[in-house]
Formats: structure tokens, C-alpha cells, sequence
């Protein structure tokens, strides 16, 4: 492969895969130059694997691993979209926060806070945990979700956190444990219940959101007032196993993350501390298509409601890992939206009973 065809393979491929690549099927009549072949896609997909993150870092070493066919039609596809620009996407716009709490000197440490509209009694809170690998991200994409809560009655907030390569994952669980503490200790200042508290998050962010309401030492004082946790689209619940399970590339990000000591793999995988105070209320989601999420999400839910915890794994349709996490609150995410809000409605009601588990 030629440095210039690479240039423009691996510059450009970046754009490709932000649509739902690998789930394309056959190209229709009169599209065939838009869209991947299956063949092709499933090259991509046995190249790089499915994580966003992953693929995109995949596709800037190993493009020469695609066969010439699939080189070709990428390369295709570029041309199209440079030619023929797609019209720029109108996102529904976010709210300003109401207010932003520090919890550390970083400037990543920091929790921006969106109140319902017109409370006059403490409403329950859920806190977001962005995603990115542990190593991108921000805290302020969050998307339409504080104006979807804010309809509800439901205080939003996410928060930031330090991330690799200078943080490593323990810290960034730290970091969460102590946006936990700040938010409850200012809990009568900012007008929310602190014994009404969900932990939400997305893919690194759902494995920091898993962990931290399942090991009791990163939010100290302040864990009961976790009453649950929503995860979407995580898929490091066992450490040790996705790093086993990962495909090639996706490994390198695991690496990055957990290291090779098998005793640090151990105490970072949120499977390791189930049976013991994890909150008592768990809703995991994922991609239909995406099995190393399924397997994940399967093993942790069968080892909460072992242990006597609520837990629900509920497989989204006609979604991928990015838009498991946008579409909330909007009409293309309904199957995800009602399924959080069924489960928030549960855990809300009954925080007055951690033990319980909902069946």
C-alpha cells in the first residue's frame, strides 16, 4: 500500500466509522457506491473489532490488513463524501448547568449540575460518567439528556474526571467516588434528596459507574446514598475476560487501561466485589449485536441477583455503542429512554428499602 493511499485511508476513515459501520447491510440498487460491502465490513469487523474507540485507533495502523476490494471501496466512499458532503446534523441543544461544583484542584475535577425547573421539595438525583476509553471525553457532552430530566423532576449532573495516561483507572474511580461526596455533602444547598442517587454511565463510564457502586471504598460516607446504577453499552465488567474476549486491536485499550497484574485486573473489575454492599438497584443496557457486551453484561447481572440485588439486562435494537448513549431522551432512543425511566421510577420509589431487591 502506497504512503499516499495509507495517508488517505487512515486520515480519512475516521468519518466512515462514525455511522454504524459494521452493522450496513447489503448496499441497495442504485446505492452500491455508499455504502460497505457486508464482505467488507465484516473485514473491518474481524480487523478491528466493534468498540468505537478501538476501530478508530485500529484503522490508523492496520488499514493494509483490509484487502485490496475493501481498500477500494472505502477509498470510494471518501471521494463520495468529499464530493457530496453530508448536510451539517442539527442536534437538539443542551441547557446551560444551573451550577458547577469543584471537588479537586484538576480542571477536569468538576461537576456541572442541571435543576428541574421550579422545585420546592428535594427531587432524586442521577449522575453521568462520560465515556472514552479512560483516556478522552468530557463531562459536557451530555447531549439531550439534562433537558429530558429536567421535564421530569429529576436533578442532572456529570461529572468530570482525570484520565490516562497521567491518571490511571483507580484514580478515575477516585475521582467519581469523590464527585459522590461533594454533591451529598452540598446536597441541602443544592436542593436535591441525597438518599435518592443513581450512578449513569457509558462505556469506560459505565465500568466507573459499575465499580464505584459496587466497591464501598471509593465513595466512603457518602455510598448509601447510592441507590443504583445504569450502564450502557459497558463491556469491562470482568477485566481479566474482555481483556481474553477483546478483539485485536481492542485489546491495546484494556492494556492501556488495567496493565498485565492479574491482582490489579482483579480489584478493577466491578465483578470482583459483587456480594458485598453493592447499591441495590442495576439496569444494564447494550447494543443487541455487540456479544462481547451481552457476555459481560450477562455475567453481572446473574452475580447481583445471586446476591440478592435487583438487577435487569435489557439487549437495544437498532442502536450502536455511540447512539446507545446520544439518543436518550430523543424519539430515536425511545427503547433505551423507557427502559431507564421504568427502571429510575423503581429505584426512586423505593431507596427507603436498599435491601430489597425488585424481583
Amino acid at each position: 500500500m502506497s504512503p499516499t493511499a495509507r495517508t488517505l485511508l487512515t486520515g480519512s476513515l475516521l468519518a466512515l466509522i462514525a455511522t454504524p459501520i459494521l452493522a450496513q447491510r447489503e448496499p441497495r440498487e442504485g446505492n452500491q457506491d455508499k455504502k460497505l460491502s457486508r464482505s467488507c465490513s465484516r473485514e473491518v469487523l474481524q480487523v478491528c473489532g466493534s468498540e468505537p474507540t478501538s476501530v478508530k485507533q485500529c484503522l490508523r495502523t492496520y488499514s493494509s490488513a483490509l484487502s485490496n476490494s475493501c481498500q477500494k471501496q472505502v477509498r470510494k466512499r471518501i471521494d463520495l463524501k468529499e464530493k457530496n458532503p453530508a448536510p451539517r446534523r442539527t442536534f437538539v441543544p443542551t441547557l446551560r448547568p444551573t451550577r458547577s461544583v469543584l471537588f479537586g484542584s484538576h480542571q477536569r475535577q468538576r461537576i456541572d449540575i442541571f435543576e428541574p425547573e421550579g422545585a420546592v421539595e428535594p427531587l432524586p438525583l442521577v449522575l453521568f460518567i462520560h465515556g472514552g476509553g479512560w483516556s478522552v471525553g468530557s463531562h459536557t457532552n451530555v447531549q439531550s439528556k439534562p433537558l429530558y430530566y429536567r421535564k421530569r423532576d429529576i436533578y442532572f449532573a456529570s461529572t468530570g474526571y482525570r484520565l490516562l495516561p497521567d491518571t490511571p483507572v483507580e484514580d478515575q474511580a477516585r475521582d467519581v467516588g469523590a464527585a459522590i461526596r461533594a454533591l451529598v455533602g452540598q446536597a441541602n444547598f443544592l436542593g436535591f434528596d441525597p438518599s435518592r442517587v443513581v450512578l449513569m454511565g457509558h462505556s469506560s463510564g459505565a465500568h466507573l459507574a459499575a465499580l464505584v457502586a459496587a466497591d464501598p471504598q471509593y465513595a466512603g460516607e457518602a455510598f448509601g446514598s447510592i441507590k443504583g446504577a445504569v450502564l450502557l453499552d459497558g463491556a469491562a465488567y470482568d477485566v481479566a475476560q474482555i481483556m481474553e474476549d477483546a478483539p485485536f486491536v481492542a485489546k491495546r485499550v484494556y492494556e492501556d487501561a488495567f496493565g498485565f497484574d492479574a491482582d490489579r485486573q482483579k480489584a478493577l473489575s466491578p465483578l470482583t466485589h459483587i456480594g458485598g454492599a453493592d447499591a441495590p438497584h442495576w439496569l444494564a443496557l447494550y447494543d443487541e449485536n455487540r456479544d462481547v457486551a451481552k457476555k459481560q453484561v450477562d455475567q453481572l447481572t446473574a452475580a447481583l441477583t445471586a446476591s440478592g440485588r435487583s438487577a435487569q439486562a435489557v439487549a437495544i435494537p437498532d442502536t450502536d455503542h455511540t447512539r446507545m448513549n446520544r439518543d436518550i431522551g430523543t424519539p430515536k432512543g425511545q427503547a433505551q429512554t423507557q427502559a431507564i425511566d421504568a427502571f429510575l421510577e423503581r429505584a426512586f420509589a423505593i431507596a427507603d428499602e436498599p435491601d430489597e431487591a425488585a424481583s
